[in-house]
């Protein structure tokens, strides 16, 4: 998942942080701004997903 994002973000990215987790948990923050929370879909993050939502909170904000 880092790879992916750095290579498709890195010139966009100052930091990349992963923060194990429990409990099932698995979520994408940006800025504190939740992007993807697997306990709130109740399902794991698909392939290419993050990368599609990270895109989208940048060109969106």
């Amino acid at each position: 998942m880092a790879e992916e994002i750095l290579a498709n973000f890195e010139s966009k990215t100052a930091s990349l942080t992963l923060v194990p987790g429990d409990g099932g948990q698995f979520e994408i923050q940006i800025n504190g701004d939740p992007i993807y929370s697997k306990l709130q879909t109740g399902r794991h993050i698909e392939v290419g997903e993050a990368t599609r939502l990270i895109h989208n909170y940048l060109e969106n904000g």
